[in-house]
């Protein structure tokens, strides 16, 4: 393995955050968080590192072949020194990595796009390479006096790492071994794996002129649209009404078509689609904006309450005062799964989403998409 000093990065320190910000919003973000999280044995280090992250005490980060460092200022009055150790993958495993990465077009183009795709993390996986960190993968060293593992210096570094390894991928790689540029210069001019190895690679030229031009293969199903129905004015017959129920039959076949799930609305329900798709004046605007956020579920947490699982509601709570580390979460006022706060209520849903209800003339209206995340909404 090497270790190529020319291929670090540094990175700006990250200012104080405003309350209810999160680490990790990409999947490869949030396996790294996991992978601290699972070899912490200390929550209460891991909080104040949290904490440390949100409120800006970490120094600008410097990212190098198997090494993350900072200088944090949080805690004991004094700067202290934190690194963070990842191991580095070694040449057969680099080879067989660009191996994957070769093997499809869109791979690369994805990173370079700043996303790290799955098939490539799973292909990578099966041919024994690891590029997401487990258990035990990161290894913290810090100066101060903790004997934590990590410490709330390293913990608060890992957690702003994943917000470096959101904005690009290429950072994971890094850590991992090798930068950008080095890995985009060994791809190109790397060809295709041979599927069907230790056959003849190919077709001569002349052998594929004398072929002839094949045929065009034959052209893609066309996707008919629905067409209004053409009726004729009848005494005692709503026209416009049949047009409007006629497409909306059309639109919920396909849909079931498309999904493969059948669901059975009730009368009420049915009626608030309707009015919510065909933009139709029923009386029903409460109900008609709360199916817009949410559909079935947005419409029953608007009509009903419900006791979720306590287990439930305590994983809530916790994402609540990690929303406000380093600051007292505001005030709820629980009732069922309904949670209050001034003029905002959040309800709790079936599909395990919060949603945000606003108080206007003394009624509670939707306001706005559902998150699992509820200091995501309160923010």
């Amino acid at each position: 393995m090497r270790s190529d000093v020319s291929a670090a990065r540094g990175f700006p320190a990250f200012p104080r955050q405003q309350a209810g910000t999160r680490f990790a919003t990409s999947w490869w973000g949030r396996a790294w968080i996991k992978a601290l999280e699972d070899t912490s044995l200390d929550q209460t280090l891991l909080k104040k590192g949290r904490a440390y992250a949100k409120t800006g005490q970490v120094g600008p980060i410097t990212v190098s072949p198997g090494r993350l460092a900072a200088v944090t200022e949080a805690g004991y009055d004094a700067e202290q020194h934190t690194v963070v150790h990842v191991e580095q993958l070694g040449e057969a495993e680099w080879d067989r990595f660009l191996d994957q990465v070769a093997a499809k077009a869109g791979h690369i183009a994805a990173l370079l796009d700043g996303e790290m795709p799955h098939d490539l993390v799973e292909a990578a996986e099966h041919a024994g390479v690891p590029l997401l960190p487990t258990v035990g993968d990161l290894e913290p060293e810090c100066s101060c006096p903790d004997w934590g593992h990590p410490c709330a210096h390293a913990a608060a570094l890992c957690y702003q790492a994943s917000w470096l390894l959101d904005d690009d991928p290429f950072v994971l790689l890094l850590l991992r071994g090798r930068g950008r540029q080095e890995l985009v210069e060994a791809l190109q001019g790397r060809s295709l794996p041979d599927p069907a190895a230790g056959t003849r690679a190919g077709t001569p030229a002349a052998e594929a002129f004398a072929l002839g031009v094949p045929p065009l293969p034959d052209p893609p199903p066309v996707e008919v649209a629905f067409a209004p129905l053409d009726l004729d004015p009848a005494p005692g017959v709503e026209v416009a009404a049949l047009r409007v129920l006629a497409a909306s039959a059309a639109a919920r076949a396909r849909e079931l078509l498309v999904s493969g799930r059948q669901v059975v609305l009730t009368e009420f329900q049915d009626r608030v689609r309707l009015a919510a798709e065909h933009d139709l004046d029923l009386g029903l605007e409460a109900a008609v904006r709360a199916w817009r956020y949410g559909g079935v579920t947005g419409l029953e947490v608007l009509e009903s309450a419900w006791t979720p699982p306590g287990r439930e509601l305590a994983r809530s709570r916790a994402l609540l005062e990690a929303g406000w580390e380093g600051e007292a979460p505001p005030a709820v006022e629980a009732w069922r799964n309904r949670w209050t706060v001034g003029a905002l209520q959040l309800r709790y849903g079936r599909d395990g989403r919060w949603y945000p209800f606003e108080l206007c003339d003394g009624q509670w209206w939707p306001a706005g998409p559902p998150a699992r995340d509820p200091s995501e909404l309160l923010a």
